[in-house]
This record gives structure tokens, C-alpha cells and sequence, in this order.
């Protein structure tokens, strides 16, 4: 397993679909992107700028819930790709047993921002659907298109 560092979330401008960016912490740096749901992307966007909406969203509602029954997440491990599905767990750990949920990968990386939670990817999964980050260009570019997200969108675009 890789530790990986979430870049960010942006639009892919073809198909108008987000896709949420991770980078690995040490080596080579590769990028590996991951197809998202719009509900999803806003989810971690907001996260990742810490602003709070005023009524709390499923992954807040689901990181209150595991803190509550005395439970943390220790990590989120990306596990595989299969006909071009991303699949994820999460590990739980109680203090006395640890536990693994099978997770989306973007709703574990919004729990996983929510909470601190280090997120890890196979190798196999890097070696298949990685890239090199060609001296952060593509980071910078994200960074930039993550920011005009940011702007367009606010918490009450999100009530219900």
C-alpha cells in the first residue's frame, strides 16, 4: 500500500464529469485520478475548504455516527480496479477489534478529509491507473480549476 495526499477535486472538461486527484506522499509523485459523482465532489470540496453547512451532510452525519459508537477510521485503502470500477475499504478500529468496510472511494475520501484519516492505494491499483506528475504541472492546473469550483458553488446550495 502507497500513502497518497488528495490534490484535489476538478471537472475533466471532456465529459463534464469530476474526478477527484491523488498523489503519492513519497517517491515518484504519480497521479491517480478517479472518476467521482457531482453529490460526492461537493461533499469534498467542501470538506477540504472546512466550510460547514448548515445542516450536516451524509459524511458528517456517518463520521459523527463512528465517533459516537467509540469507533475511528484508520485508514482508507483504495484495493483495486475492475472493469474500470474503483473499489475501497475502510478500516475501523474500536480499540479492542479492528473491522473493514467495503466503501466507494470518493465517499471514503470525503470521510477521510472529514476526519483526518491517511489514505493509502495498492500498487496495483497505481501501477495500472497512475501516472507521473510531470513536475506538478498537472497539480497546479487542478489546484486552479478546484479554486474556480470553489467559487461557484456555497452550503445552501446544498439544503434541503
Amino acid at each position: 500500500m502507497i500513502e497518497m495526499e488528495l490534490v484535489g477535486v476538478r471537472v475533466e472538461m471532456r465529459t463534464n464529469q469530476p474526478i477527484v486527484l491523488l498523489r503519492e506522499v513519497e517517491g515518484a509523485h504519480r497521479l491517480v485520478p478517479i472518476f467521482i459523482g457531482a453529490n460526492e465532489a461537493t461533499a469534498i470540496s467542501l470538506a477540504i475548504e472546512g466550510v460547514e453547512p448548515p445542516r450536516p451532510m451524509t459524511h458528517d452525519l456517518f463520521a459523527s455516527t463512528i465517533a459516537a459508537v467509540g469507533a475511528s477510521i484508520s485508514r482508507l485503502v483504495v484495493t483495486e480496479l475492475r472493469d474500470k470500477t474503483f473499489y475501497a475499504e475502510l478500516q475501523l478500529s474500536t480499540g479492542a477489534d479492528d473491522v473493514t468496510v467495503s466503501a466507494r472511494p470518493s465517499d471514503g475520501i470525503a470521510l477521510a478529509v472529514r476526519t483526518g484519516t491517511p489514505i493509502f492505494v495498492s500498487e496495483a491499483v497505481i501501477d495500472e491507473a497512475g501516472y507521473a506528475d510531470n513536475e506538478n504541472v498537472v497539480a497546479d492546473q487542478v489546484v486552479e480549476e478546484f479554486r474556480e469550483f470553489l467559487d461557484h458553488v456555497s452550503p445552501e446550495d446544498f439544503e434541503s
